[in-house]
């Protein structure tokens, strides 16, 4: 049940404000000082706290109200706090609302306003719990395999990139073939290389080849080696990439742009282990683990006559994909922080911006993006403009860090004067938008 701890020395006002948070199924718990009130938090859940902002006769200060918030906010940063203030404290209020007070009331207060902020800021605490745990689960879960696995340094937060490592890291002690799939610029090269670094053959190279970088007439060279003389310019014999990756693990990005007669041969290779380089006819024999990746739709390659039906089959015994960008957000802003490297800040417009642009580039276009920003930044803020993002995407983020004052004072009247609902409906916090109002000169409802 939903709980509100009331904290004020009257004992009148603490049964007359749980008498009203009854009424509407809200649990009420009393406590009649500072000390009380803390025990109290430290014992029971609590939702949301009322506290007055004066304890003793002899001052009107509001000093013991002060200190108690800010006992409260330093143990329980995340929980709401409504102040109850004469007009002698408003003052105080207001600076402590700044600091992160949920909002306060004056006395006497209006049971209904008190009422829809309680309700609302129940809302919020029950929502902020729910991202905090979810927070806390896809801490554990990337925990629990960074101690299990070698993720290769991986920066990542999001449930999606979890579900793809895990599978990676499960399949990789196998020595099936994987073939890892996604959009350019997503890091299908990473999760290869993840795959290698839990694999049995670890301590072997890791080779990697751009079968898409690479003109046809040099791929099955590059793959697997040539004679002296086997194709103009081929002054010496070379060693192809198969031989390189034995004992350890061969990657082929972009498997989709391999040749027909490419294909052919790695086929044998699959099946025996053996082939022989350009312009020789000994058989050569290798141990490799073979990984690939591509960005195509291979299916539809098959059924265009492009790519071998027999191939695709051997190559792809696990798939792993990996999502773009745009599937898992969460990532966006530990990845920017990554790429910025202690070169800067984010500006709050230029968080917002991050988050709500696509990344058609996916990772490969975030980093290229901070990079531009870094060395574009010399105050070392970076903001939106410096992110060189479409036009509409920094302007909807301009739009909702800097509301109007027209769409503040009409968020304000909406909101019948709760700061704490006009900042929701703003998408600020309530400190940000007191910082608004005092930029336009206005003031609370009383």
């Amino acid at each position: 049940m939903r709980s509100v701890l009331i904290i004020d020395d009257n004992p009148a006002v603490g049964e007359a404000l749980s008498l009203l948070l009854s009424l509407h199924d809200i649990r009420p718990l009393t406590a009649l000082n500072q000390q009380e009130g803390l025990a109290a938090l430290a014992r029971e859940r609590v939702d949301v706290v009322i506290q007055d902002m004066n304890f003793s006769a002899d001052t009107t200060s509001g000093e013991e109200g002060v200190a108690l918030f800010r006992a409260i906010r330093e143990q329980y940063p995340d929980l709401p706090v409504i102040l109850l203030t004469a007009w002698t404290h408003l003052e105080t209020a207001v600076e402590l609302v700044k600091a992160g007070a949920a909002d306060y009331l004056a006395k006497p207060w209006d049971d209904s306003k008190l009422l829809a902020t309680v309700e609302n800021l129940l809302e919020l605490s029950e929502s902020t719990r729910e991202v905090s745990r979810a927070r806390r689960e896809r801490r554990r879960r990337r925990d629990a395999l960074e101690q299990q696995y070698d993720l290769d340094g991986l920066v990542f937060a999001s449930d999606a990139m979890a579900r793809t490592l895990e599978l990676a890291c499960q399949v990789a002690r196998s020595d099936v073939p994987v073939l890892v799939t996604g959009p350019n610029g997503a890091g299908k090269e990473r999760i290869a290389a993840i795959v290698h670094a839990n694999s049995a053959v670890k301590r072997g190279a890791f080779v990697a080849v751009n079968c898409g970088a690479l003109p046809g007439e040099l791929i099955e060279a590059e793959l697997f080696g040539a004679e002296a003389g086997a194709y103009t310019g081929a002054n010496k014999a070379r060693e192809g990439r198969f031989e390189l990756a034995d004992g350890g693990t061969l990657f082929l990005d972009e498997i989709g742009n391999l040749p027909l007669p490419g294909q052919m041969k790695l086929l044998r290779v699959l099946e025996t282990g053996q082939f022989e380089r350009l312009g020789s006819g000994r058989t050569r024999k290798v141990k490799v683990r073979v990984l690939s990746a591509t960005n195509a739709d291979l299916k539809a390659m098959i059924q265009a006559g492009t790519f071998r039906e027999d191939l695709y089959y051997r190559l792809n015994v696990i798939e792993v994909n990996l999502p773009p960008l745009a599937e898992r957000v969460d990532d966006i802003l530990p990845l920017a922080e990554h790429f910025l490297d202690g070169r800067g800040e984010l500006s709050d417009a230029a968080r917002e911006a991050l988050v709500n642009y696509p990344w058609p580039g996916n990772v490969r276009e975030l980093k290229n993006a901070i990079e531009r920003a870094a060395l574009l930044s010399p105050d070392g803020v970076v903001t939106p403009e410096r992110l060189n993002l479409p036009q509409h995407v920094v302007a909807a983020a301009r739009n909702l860090d800097e509301p109007s004052r027209e769409a503040v004072e009409s968020a304000l009247d909406k909101a019948g004067g709760v700061i704490s609902r006009a900042a929701q409906s703003l998408g600020l916090s309530r400190q940000a938008l007191y910082r608004r109002m005092e930029r336009y000169g206005l003031h609370a409802q009383a």
